[in-house]
């Protein structure tokens, strides 16, 4: 009897073993639990906040390709600035290649003086101007080189540049005035250019025949 009573007594810390294993399954597997609900919320947290949302319904939609833009050339036009620069010089001698009437108009050779009158007397429609007051030198060479290239690509005819009067320039002496005709006469697309009429610009502004022209 007494070997009986010794094996029930060593079956109790058996029992408390296993009840206390049980006790931590059990408690494991709430924290999981919990840990997956939390997990859940945390992905539907827009449905949760927002509440019951309805489908919208599916039509047949064709999804386009977002068309790219167009890569700009900036490395090619900033070489096209520098060769535009570097190709107006100021140490031209000007006077030998203008005609000595009372505007000093110029004209290529090939050019006819008949052409040079048309010019003068607004024969042609007047299709872009530039504006050189506020420039500087280089400013302004820079700005008529890429004009005239520009206005030439386009296809455009004949095109103004107003370089001022000198009105108020140091000495009252037109600074850009002489200097734009030295540019121009070195740019392949000029044809001819002559002073404005009165009503165009007069002594402050040229009127300039690009190639294609005549």
């Amino acid at each position: 009897m007494s070997k009986v009573v010794r094996s029930l007594a060593d079956l109790k810390p058996l029992a408390r073993e296993m009840a206390a294993a049980r006790l931590a399954a059990e408690v494991e597997r709430e924290r999981v639990a919990a840990a997956m609900r939390l997990a859940d919320q945390e992905r539907r947290v827009f449905e949760l906040s927002v509440g019951p949302v309805t489908p919208l319904r599916a039509t047949d939609r064709v999804i386009h390709d977002r068309e790219q833009p167009a890569p700009e050339p900036r490395q090619r036009e900033a070489d096209e600035r520098a060769v535009l620069l570097q190709a107006l010089s100021d140490d031209i001698d000007v006077d030998t290649l203008l005609d000595t009437d009372e505007t000093l108009s110029f004209r290529r050779e090939g050019i006819s003086v008949e052409v040079v009158r048309k010019l003068r007397r607004g024969h042609w429609a007047l299709q872009a101007q530039l504006d050189l007051h506020g420039l500087r030198r280089d400013g302004a060479r820079e700005a008529l080189g890429l004009f005239i290239h520009d206005s030439a690509r386009r296809g455009l005819r004949c095109v103004r540049v107003v370089h001022g009067k000198g009105h108020g320039s140091p000495g009252r002496e037109p600074v850009l005035k002489g200097r734009v005709r030295r540019w121009l006469v070195q740019k392949n697309e000029v044809l001819a250019f002559v002073q404005a009429r009165a009503s165009d610009g007069g002594a402050g502004a040229l009127m300039v025949l690009l190639s294609g022209t005549a």
